[in-house]
């Protein structure tokens, strides 16, 4: 019997696949395209080749399959709430078809509030999806990824800054996803639990905006500032940037939220829930590299 990975391309899934075989787990994944998970099949990794979306693609990954890790693909659409909604249900009801009993699902904080949370409010329909359908469910939600901070630097290097509608005094739970696999796997290799689960994944601390930067800026050698900034600027800078306008929406709702409350954890802050990586591990082996590739001059 395998463990299914939805996602074996993605930050969470590259590495949980790696600790299954490291566990010595037969493993599925699904992937559009066979050539760029060939180096997963000569490791004796089980390809599905296709769209999680199709029905046949589903039929087959489940077969002989015992457990899933599902994740909901990163789709920016006009209709991603019903299209991973409805994606959740047909593949939550080809596992239960195919005897599947087990599955850990990827989450978020703020799932429980459901619309109100823009691009996670989604998550609280997938979550039901799999409760509903399968007798054994962990569901892992998570905090904020320290994997989104890369995604600043262009800022970090042009102005020294981290620019964020988060308040700069609000502590949030930050996670590295790397963490987030090392609970999956742990779920989905211990044979031993049962019934459904929700699990919080909310790395080693709460972190305002403004400590962040405190922490990065150390870690890289380099002043940072953290420069919070209008829900509305926010919105239009994500425009300027080449967002559609529902994409802007559901991700100023998104930072809403935060402002609001209605992304807080429902789970409390234990000492499961905390994991390991620190903001400054995440620094000085993911962000510094990617700065110094990004102030490295293209060849003419």
């Amino acid at each position: 019997m395998s463990i299914l990975v939805n996602t074996p391309t993605g930050n969470i899934g590259r590495v949980l696949v790696d600790r299954l075989l490291e566990a010595g787990e037969k493993v599925t994944v699904i992937h559009r395209d066979r050539a760029k998970v060939a180096g997963l099949e000569k490791r004796g990794v089980k390809v599905i080749e296709g769209s999680a979306d199709d029905p046949e693609v589903l039929r087959r990954a489940f077969e002989e399959t015992e457990a899933v890790f599902w994740l909901t693909p990163p789709a920016i659409r006009p209709d991603q709430p019903e299209w991973a909604q409805g994606l959740a249900r047909a593949a939550a009801a080809a596992a239960k078809a195919a005897g599947v009993k087990r599955a850990v699902v990827q989450s978020s904080l703020g799932a429980q509030n459901g619309p109100a949370n823009g691009p996670v409010g989604v998550l609280l329909g997938v979550e039901r999806a799999w409760q509903e359908a399968l007798p054994d469910v962990v569901l892992l939600r998570a905090g904020f990824f320290m994997e989104n901070y890369l995604r600043d630097v262009e800022t970090i290097v042009r102005d020294g800054a981290l620019y964020s509608p988060i308040p700069a005094g609000k502590a949030v739970p930050v996670v590295a996803t790397r963490d987030i696999a090392e609970k999956a796997a742990r779920y989905l290799t211990d044979r031993s639990w049962h019934g459904h689960h929700f699990v919080g994944v909310h790395g080693p601390e709460d972190l305002a905006g403004t400590r962040v930067a405190e922490i990065l800026g150390e870690a890289l050698g380099r002043p940072l500032r953290y420069v919070e900034v209008p829900l509305d600027q926010a919105r239009q800078g994500m425009l300027q940037a080449g967002f559609p306008d529902f994409a802007a929406d559901a991700y100023t709702a998104l930072y809403r939220g935060v402002v609001e409350g209605t992304m807080e954890p429902a789970e409390p802050r234990t000492t499961d829930t905390t994991t390991p990586t620190t903001l400054a591990t995440f620094a000085h082996e993911e962000l510094r590299p990617a700065l110094e590739k990004a102030a490295v001059p293209s060849a003419r």
